[in-house]
């Protein structure tokens, strides 16, 4: 992360960011931010969102972990996979990206996906167009090992690296919190680092639990999350599975398309539909806001000024590669939900 030159008494903010970031420093026994002085939520929200406008990543302090290889490993295409060699690793997935480079293997990875949007990632080669991966991309970066997860593709694409001798470790999608700590541990086994996965497993824990400390008591907002592309005419309303369900739950809010019934990650969204789920806050990312005109273009939408949080304006929106990655930035997001979500 970006450090300020400036004192800490110089601004409040500062002050805030100090304290959260305090789970950055200590390698395998990193401190958390719950463990220093409290923080309010809302000093906790700005500092996190001083620290996603860097777009950089936190990595654990101390020396870089250096991998025991061989080891063999489950794959969740049901495979066992064996990785000898580290050198080379190439993430096809943002946040299994973000999860690499934090364990301090950053190094080591010589491309990227279209998902890994962090400053850290910006210039190493894209091997995906559009979300389907280039086999021939892939394997000309000689990678000694592929990270994928089951919604990788196309699974042509996937076979074929395979087929070139590198092994590729595909891991399970993460839609809720939970799956953070599963999917940072099986990256830190394939690559041989299990102990750097358990130390950045604690520090994530202990900012959760900082930054859900700060949901005030009895207030549950409802809070529908829309995903949309206005140029694509994409238009959609999370439901249970959404991965923003998750995030809304554990910022002490209910998710609006849960609470009415949608039992799919996603549904096509209907005038309706909105108006009948009553949400306070509406939570988009941030090119779904700009792709309908930002605001002013998303109350156009029917139903959404019909909505107490079209009506009120109230929409929060963070970073397209953060909001849903699912990795070491998540205490971040949920910091600022909490505080947005919360705010009257």
């Amino acid at each position: 992360m970006r450090r300020s030159g400036r004192r800490i008494g110089l601004a409040p903010w500062a002050l805030a960011l100090a304290l959260l970031t305090g789970a950055c420093a200590g390698g395998g026994s990193d401190t958390a931010a719950g463990e220093a002085t409290p923080v309010s939520a809302s000093a906790r929200a700005e500092a996190a969102e001083k620290q996603l406008a860097t777009n950089t990543l936190v990595p654990l302090t101390g020396e870089a972990p250096v991998p025991k290889l061989p080891v063999t490993v489950d794959s969740s295409d049901g495979r066992q996979v064996s990785v000898r060699d580290a050198s080379r690793i190439l993430p096809l997935n943002g946040g299994i990206a973000e999860i690499v480079f934090t364990l301090g293997l950053g190094d080591q990875v010589v491309g990227r996906d279209i998902t890994a949007t962090f400053a850290e990632a910006e210039k190493l080669p894209q091997v995906t167009k559009a979300h389907d991966v280039s086999a021939e991309s892939v394997l000309s970066l000689r990678p000694t090992v592929v990270l994928a997860d089951t919604d990788t593709g196309p699974s042509e694409a996937i076979e074929q690296i395979r087929d070139a001798g590198v092994p590729v470790v595909v891991l399970d999608p993460a839609t809720k919190l939970s799956d953070v700590a599963t999917r940072t541990t099986r990256v830190a086994q394939a690559l041989g680092v299990p102990d750097a996965g358990k130390a950045l497993n604690s520090r994530i824990a202990k900012d959760l639990s900082a930054a859900k400390a700060g949901v005030p008591q009895g207030s549950e907002p409802k809070v529908a999350f829309l995903y949309m592309r206005g140029s694509a005419a994409v238009y959609l309303m999370g439901g249970k599975g959404s991965g923003a369900d998750s995030l809304i739950e554990a910022a002490g809010a209910v998710d609006a398309g849960v609470g009415m019934g949608l039992d799919k990650p996603f549904t096509p969204l209907t005038s309706e539909a909105l108006i009948a789920a009553e949400p306070d806050v509406i939570l988009m990312m941030d090119k779904g806001l700009e792709s309908v005109g930002g605001v002013d273009g998303l109350v156009k939408i029917p139903g959404i000024a019909e909505t107490p949080a079209g009506a009120d304006r109230r929409i929060v929106t963070l970073e397209d590669g953060v909001l849903l990655s699912f990795g070491p930035r998540t205490p971040l997001v949920i910091d600022i939900l909490v505080d947005r979500i919360h705010k009257v």
